[in-house]
């Protein structure tokens, strides 16, 4: 079985408090990408990740693919599995690669084996991966809150945009971005914004750590620059990572050659 997990980005990001149990409450819009991994599963005599592609700085035992195939064993009596993933999502980019990676592993052994696991139970497995794992399983708009795996449903239609993903050679740890962090509620919430036209999210939606990782990497706020100077009509880094992203009413002329040496990738918007 081969399938294909995707990208997301995060339209706005608040960190609204900080919670008893040292995590934060978020409030947040998950928005699929077309951009996507490869994942291959094969019944074989042993259970093995073997990995090609962008460097993930991972070994295969750390890795979330067999982390969620030895979470479904745990329950279900599976054979030994061997795994394929080629990485076209960069690590550390706030694009939720590891995540996605994740959630379509039992989504795909839930397939390739007929476990027959209701969509419900397997929210539940995946959001005991990571706190965004879930939102895969779904893999549709959603506002998010609460650690980032709540999920309520939202009306979006970003169909006739363009989006383009910029990302640096470098990578933006977690500890770097919540390290300058002060939790605060929103002038305008992000729920309500959301639901104004794309042309309006300039001036009302916001990713609030980006105060702190520009000040660390001025290059990435150079890079949000360079996306509005070129015509976006909304720009904004994606989570705690280092990827920045810009939506167009057109298709961006040449931008590609602003950014020789980053991972740049531009498609249609699918929702």
């Amino acid at each position: 079985m081969i399938c294909f997990p995707n990208a997301k980005i995060n339209i706005g990001l608040e960190v609204i408090r900080k919670r008893e149990d040292n995590y934060h409450d978020l409030e947040t819009v998950f928005y699929p990408v077309p951009l996507s991994d490869i994942l291959e599963m094969i019944p074989s005599t042993r259970t093995h990740l073997t990995i090609t592609g962008l460097d993930i700085n991972d070994t295969p035992g750390d890795n979330l693919v067999l982390k969620a195939y030895h979470l479904l064993k745990d329950t279900y009596d599976l054979p030994p599995v061997e795994f394929h993933l080629h990485k076209i999502i960069p690590a550390g980019a706030g694009l939720g690669g590891g995540s996605s990676d994740a959630a379509f592993t039992l989504t795909g052994l839930n397939d390739l084996f007929q476990l027959n696991i209701e969509k419900q139970t397997l929210l539940e497995y995946s959001s005991r991966l990571g706190s965004d794992c879930a939102f895969f399983i779904l893999n549709y708009p959603v506002f998010a809150e609460g650690k980032g795996n709540i999920f309520s449903n939202i009306e979006m239609n970003l169909r006739d945009y363009f989006l383009v993903l910029v990302k640096p050679s470098f990578a933006v740890s977690t500890a770097q971005a919540y390290g300058g962090i002060k939790p605060s509620i929103p002038d305008i919430s992000l729920l309500q914004a959301i639901k104004n036209p794309a042309t309006y999210w300039k001036d009302q939606i916001y990713n609030q750590f980006e105060k702190t990782v520009f000040n660390l990497f001025p290059e990435i706020e150079e890079i949000k620059k360079s996306l509005y100077n070129n015509g976006a009509i909304y720009a904004s880094m994606s989570g705690s990572g280092s990827t920045v992203y810009g939506l167009f009413k057109e298709v961006p002329q040449n931008l590609s050659l602003q950014f020789p040496e980053y991972f740049y990738w531009e498609g249609k918007c699918q929702f």
